[in-house]
């Protein structure tokens, strides 16, 4: 499967530009033949604490909708996160990771670890159960940002999964975190790892990208900084499974 991991400046709280710049990557993406293309944490508004204002409702859709228009056009998948209100106690919110197709919505994920140092948790429920889902003959497992500092969810998906896909808001202040926590994941799972971050600076706070995609030995593929990007890499399940039959740290974990 050809991945592509699209590192965009999102607009604040602009929904319809937003997904304007998606049709725009999804253009260059698809001239590459990518099959799955990721995008940044909460693409359409940025990483936002006014949940009340953002999030959609989860029986509207228009978000899920605009993008399977986008991946229907392209031929592709879109992968990302955007805020939805399931309703129910709250907070309501969650902080959703959704695949879409041509077809419609294929999966979902809610984040399980809202960022309580942004307050994230005031704003967003967490969400209750880990998803794998298969596409294309590889078995895909996605977490969003702060996900990617709890290494036992990993751990406990990792023998199923051969590409962990984690979209993200990281700032500079901690990139170094990011880029480690990124091939720690790969080389503790002998996995894939897809992280898309944004860049751009909002109310002071600086992203500066560094995304990436990582093979399953921990070395990064492709990756960028600084600026939007777009950047394409295969993913072979026959090659996580092979570091997995050389070097068999998985089964050794289980005992």
């Amino acid at each position: 499967m050809k991945v592509g991991a699209a590192q965009l400046d999102i607009a604040w709280q602009d929904p319809a530009a937003n997904l304007a710049a998606l049709d725009r990557v999804a253009v260059g993406a698809a001239a590459q033949g990518v099959e799955l293309l990721v995008l940044p944490e909460m693409f359409t508004t940025g990483f936002c604490m006014a949940a009340a204002t953002i999030a959609e409702p989860e029986a509207g859709r228009a978000t899920i909708e605009a993008v399977r228009t986008v991946a229907a056009r392209h031929d592709l998948v879109v992968a990302a996160s955007i805020a939805v209100d399931v309703g129910g106690p709250p907070p309501t919110a969650r902080n959703r990771f959704v695949l879409v197709g041509a077809e419609g919505l294929v999966a979902h994920y809610d984040k399980r670890h809202p960022f309580t140092f942004a307050g994230e948790h005031h704003e967003y429920g967490p969400g209750e159960r880990l998803v794998t889902v298969e596409l294309g003959g590889v078995q895909i497992t996605p977490f969003v940002c702060y996900d990617l500092r709890f290494a036992d969810d990993f751990w406990e998906t990792g023998p199923g999964t051969d590409l962990f896909v984690v979209p993200a808001n990281w700032p500079a202040a901690r990139a170094e975190h990011w880029r480690t926590l990124l091939r720690a994941r790969a080389i503790e799972n002998q996995a894939y790892v897809v992280g898309v971050n944004r860049v751009g600076e909002v109310d002071g706070l600086v992203h500066r990208g560094d995304s990436c995609i990582v093979d399953p030995t921990g070395e990064v593929l492709v990756e960028a900084a600084g600026g939007e990007a777009l950047l394409v890499a295969e993913v072979d399940p026959a090659r996580v499974a092979s570091v997995r039959q050389g070097f068999r740290v998985l089964d050794d974990r289980r005992r």
